[in-house]
């Protein structure tokens, strides 16, 4: 991909990937600095607000500047405005250097549920109970991910560090999709994806608890289950790709799935309204 950005109101590129992150490291391009490439229409952005170019802590190297906080407020409304298309193109440039990462993460948490399950007797309980902690270390890690902070493998474990609230958000979700499952699948479906924000927000907000977190992610989805089922639905054919590897492609696209969910949830919040 090729680059172009602007210093003191000069143009200057194109430029490759490589080239352009190496500006970024460097501090020639800073985090005011507007960029552009192909992918970005008309409009030019500052470097800062672009994921995968790892924009630095001026001072700190190697941490990467978070995105403003943006204050809960029950009178605001959430829009994803980015099309699911860019979303997944997002995704990818930020998985770009992780996969590794985001493969043994994938990995070492389904190993650790499969061999919950097998202990006799206490398997199933076990395997609810630790469910909860190792979805929150996971959404953790994506999260970290799409916003290219720079990962880490033991950031898996960090849901660990709210034991008791992760498993009641986990709890909670499965009993609530239950119970619209009940009714039928569709209104199961569509549960599920109200909830789907859950466990992102509880990595961003250490004072919300598992039902407000549960509420929160209702109000985020409204009027956006559709568009964030069809971005799930563009998995379909990688799916069925994967089934052909007998399975051993889903090793990749979870992890590309569970960033491109981040970037719909970092969209919510980017277009958030009403604040």
């Amino acid at each position: 991909m090729q680059w172009y950005y602007a210093v003191n109101g000069q143009q200057v590129g194109p430029v490759e990937q490589d080239v352009m992150e190496a500006l970024v490291r460097d501090g020639k391009v800073k985090p005011d600095d507007l960029v552009w490439n192909a992918s970005m229409g008309t409009q030019w952005v500052k470097a800062s607000t672009v994921p995968g170019l790892g924009i630095r802590r001026e001072g700190i190297p190697g941490v990467t500047e978070p995105p403003p906080m943006v204050e809960w407020s029950d009178a605001a409304t959430f829009v994803s405005q980015t099309a699911n298309r860019d979303l997944m193109t997002q995704a990818r440039d930020c998985l770009s250097g992780n996969w590794g990462l985001a493969v043994g993460v994938v990995v070492v948490g389904g190993v650790i549920s499969m061999v919950a399950q097998f202990i006799p007797i206490l398997g199933i309980m076990i395997s609810l109970v630790i469910g909860g902690p190792l979805a929150l270390g996971i959404a953790t890690v994506f999260l970290t991910i799409a916003r290219s902070e720079g990962a880490e493998f033991g950031m898996l474990f960090d849901g660990f560090k709210r034991f008791g609230t992760a498993l009641g958000a986990y709890l909670l979700m499965a009993l609530f999709t239950l119970l619209w499952t009940l009714l039928l699948i569709v209104p199961g479906i569509i549960a599920a994806i109200a909830y789907s924000m859950t466990f992102f927000i509880l990595r961003d907000d250490p004072s919300v608890g598992a039902l407000d977190a549960i509420t929160r992610s209702k109000k985020m989805m409204m009027g956006n289950k559709w568009k964030y089922f069809c971005l799930q639905w563009r998995f379909f054919g990688w799916a069925l790709l994967c089934i052909l590897t007998l399975g051993i492609g889903f090793l990749w696209l979870q992890p590309y799935m569970m960033t491109s969910s981040a970037r719909f949830y970092e969209d919510l919040k980017k277009w958030q309204q009403g604040a």
